[in-house]
């Protein structure tokens, strides 16, 4: 494993401590999300959207000759859904890693700049009412960047 990638696991495990949540730090847990990062990496290439229709097209075109067996659509509809739900956990797995180490980053944007708000440093775990009053002023301070001068008519 690269210098980078374990840095990244251990900031990765380092947020999740700070957020209150358990971080496995058995080798299993490790392997198992490795492989599946890879597939989420081996499923997000075009590639593999063609191979997918193929078999399916390649699939149709088979019962259609058959005569549509009701074994083979049972089959097929099962082996889908399992496919389904596994893509599922692989998707929400990478996505929440890959959330936790761009939050990382803007955490140490945050820190590093002299004219930030060092409020906002975790703000995803802030109470909603406090987000909402956040956005507005936000939103507010935009809107009055955006209101003409009284001196330029």
């Amino acid at each position: 494993m690269h210098n980078s990638a374990k840095l990244v696991d251990a900031s990765f495990s380092k947020a999740f401590e700070a957020k209150g949540e358990f971080v496995e730090q058995s080798p299993i847990p490790q392997l198992f999300s490795r492989v599946l990062h890879w597939v989420g990496e081996l499923t997000s290439r075009a590639s593999a959207a063609v191979v997918a229709a193929t078999v399916l097209l390649i699939f149709i075109l088979v019962s259609a000759f058959s005569g549509f067996p009701g074994k083979w659509q049972m089959v097929f509809s099962t082996v889908a859904s399992s496919i389904t739900l596994v893509m599922l956990f692989v998707i929400q797995h990478t996505q929440s890693r890959q959330q936790t180490v761009l939050q990382l980053k803007l955490d140490e944007l945050i820190r590093t700049s002299p004219h930030a708000d060092d409020l906002l440093v975790h703000l995803e775990v802030a109470e909603d009412a406090e987000l909402i009053q956040r956005e507005e002023s936000q939103v507010a301070h935009h809107e009055a960047l955006r209101e003409p001068n009284g001196d330029e008519k």
